[in-house]
């Protein structure tokens, strides 16, 4: 499980006094504990890496933002300090489809959908997420359905 992988690293992270990694997988914990909080309301997601998955993703989101912000405003060292967390992250999420195989993946879901205009994106979109979950950021997947709803 994800979670293992991520409690493993910060002991391995502390003993080996990597302050920006510890510090980081500190940030995931603390991301994770509140989206369980927030869960104890309703049902428990039926796979765990999922929800680690997402919550590693929003978070790869927020400082992919934050960087790009930073270095509109001239502040390339907080930049910097954004894409190292943004290394640390991603080490925990599952192997990500590389733009070929992402593609030909939300190729087949269009055709199987029958989608043929952007008013099917939401129902294109629900099948990507059903089908690739966690091999592709949501974003990612997003402009890449644009592009294949684009093309007609």
């Amino acid at each position: 499980m994800i979670r293992d992988d991520i409690k493993a690293a910060l002991v391995s992270a502390m003993k080996s006094g990597d302050k920006p990694a510890t510090g980081t997988i500190r940030l995931i914990q603390s991301a994770l504990k509140n989206r369980d909080i927030e869960l104890r309301t309703g049902t428990a997601p039926a796979d765990d890496d999922a929800l680690v998955t997402e919550v590693l993703q929003k978070m790869i989101k927020q400082r992919r933002e934050s960087v790009e912000l930073y270095r509109k405003g001239g502040r390339d060292e907080l930049a910097d300090a954004e894409q190292a967390e943004i290394g640390v992250i991603e080490r925990f999420l599952p192997r990500q489809l590389s733009d070929d195989e992402a593609q030909a993946a939300i190729r087949t879901i269009v055709v199987d959908t029958g989608a043929s205009s952007m008013k099917d994106m939401g129902k294109v979109m629900a099948e990507v997420k059903s089908r690739l979950g966690t091999q592709i950021e949501p974003a990612r997947a997003s402009a890449l359905v644009r592009a294949a709803l684009a093309q007609g």
